[in-house]
């Protein structure tokens, strides 16, 4: 069965006025007609009419004003006092991330740097969706039935390790009508910068004194030797002064490398958006490390776009990148001949494009049991081996750091006797932007 249509009424001149004003003005009209006919009969004085035309004005006007104003206090009443720009303004004012809840753990305001840290926060939502860290929603719900200041530290592995302190602050806000309203402000600090730097102490100490103890003790032990039986032998002293001078080489390589190796774990929460040419970087090296090729008889054969290739980087940091890959390729594949350091721009598993430098070298290669490894501090494959070409075994794992902060991976590919190919990947940055 069909609906019948619904009926309008044809619009006159009053259609677009609010509905009681619109009531008034008919009331108002027909008055004024009425009272215009009993003028025109002499029924009724002008001056008389005119006074009753005006009781009858302020009768229909009235309650519509009364009525504007007592709508618009209703809605003052309802409206939310921490919605308020000023509130606004000021979270958005907190340096560290911030986030403004009502009693019930929603979201009222949040800062940039709270959106940026955890991006499921929405206004008007339970934060307790948003947040999953078992340590802030225990502080949240605390903090909200004893509106008392609470704080909770975590762990956060997404998408770096980081530690972060959760402070929860009951606000009182003053409301429209004399009173105040408990919200509760949460504020994020970042305990990464402290908490690596007590890492580094202790990683340093730890390391220092386990890999300088060996070159200590030929140092003491060659320094007696001089000062005692071989104190009148000048063959003995030059022999003895040579291998001092390698292992005190290889004590101020192995604290430059430590030292590396900490500031780059201290910022590896900090991503570089500095734009750099890969190209160019890669070509220095080269260039530096020329030397070192004809010692060991080998050819770099470089694989280079014409086009500068540009990605957010630390220059610096990335020379060191480079500089062990293809140092490493040098020295421990020397047997093969040749060196191919090539660059490709290609796609990652989750198709975001990306940059990849490759240093292949055609030397024995590497036992598969080794590779899971080889990043490790101190981890080599052949220790003996490594120390002869003064090497510290922290270079690969200063590759690895590197290559986190930068937001990129190290891919390692070898077959034993057929060389090996270690691969550096960087987020392709983005057209456009200059070096």
């Amino acid at each position: 069965m069909a609906l019948d249509a619904p009926s309008h009424s044809p619009p006159t001149i009053f259609t677009p006025w609010p509905d009681r004003l619109r009531h008034s003005a008919i009331i108002l009209l027909a008055a004024g007609l009425a009272l215009a006919g009993l003028v025109l009969l002499d029924e009724l004085l002008p001056f008389r009419a005119l006074a009753v035309f005006l009781c009858i004005a302020g009768a229909a006007l009235v309650p519509w004003r009364l009525h504007g104003a007592v709508a618009k206090r209703e809605e003052e009443r309802h409206a939310n006092p921490v919605e308020a720009p000023a509130v606004s303004a000021v979270v958005d004012g907190i340096p560290d991330p911030a986030v403004l809840l009502d009693r019930a753990g929603r979201v009222i305001h949040l800062n940039a740097a709270a959106a940026q840290l955890a991006p499921a926060l929405r206004k008007g939502e339970l934060a307790q969706f948003a947040l999953r860290s078992p340590e802030i929603i225990n502080a949240l719900r605390e903090a909200i039935a004893s509106t008392e200041t609470r704080r909770a530290t975590y762990h956060d592995h997404v998408p770096v390790d980081r530690w972060m302190e959760l402070i929860i602050t009951p606000v009182p806000v003053p409301t429209a009508f004399g009173g105040a309203d408990k919200c509760m402000l949460m504020t994020f600090h970042d305990l990464t910068p402290l908490r690596r730097v007590e890492e580094m102490r202790a990683d340093f100490v730890a390391n220092a004194s386990h890999e300088l103890r060996t070159p200590l003790a030929a140092l003491s032990g060659f320094i007696d030797t001089l000062q005692g039986p071989a104190k009148d032998d000048p063959k003995a002293r030059e022999r003895f002064l040579g291998i001092m001078h390698i292992q005190a080489t290889r004590m101020a390589r192995l604290i430059d490398d430590l030292l590396s190796l900490s500031r780059v774990e201290l910022s590896a929460h900090v991503q570089p958006h500095t734009m750099v040419d890969v190209t160019a970087i890669i070509r220095q090296v080269t260039d530096g490390l020329e030397s070192l090729a004809r010692e060991r008889q080998v050819v770099i054969e470089t694989s280079l776009p014409e086009a500068p290739v540009t990605i957010a980087g630390d220059r610096e940091e990335l020379l060191r990148v480079f500089e062990n890959l293809i140092e490493n390729a040098l020295k421990y594949g020397a047997s093969g001949g040749r060196v191919i350091v090539s660059l490709e721009q290609a796609v990652s598993a989750d198709n975001a494009p990306e940059i990849r430098v490759k240093v292949r070298d055609f030397g024995p290669g590497i036992a598969p049991e080794h590779l899971p490894r080889l990043t490790e501090r101190f981890y080599r494959v052949d220790v003996g081996d490594s120390r002869a070409q003064g090497g510290t075994g922290l270079g690969l794992s200063l590759v690895k750091h590197i290559l986190n902060r930068h937001r990129g991976r190290l891919l390692i590919e070898s077959v034993p006797r057929n060389g090996a190919a270690f691969t550096a990947c960087f987020p392709q940055s983005k057209p456009g932007r200059g070096t």
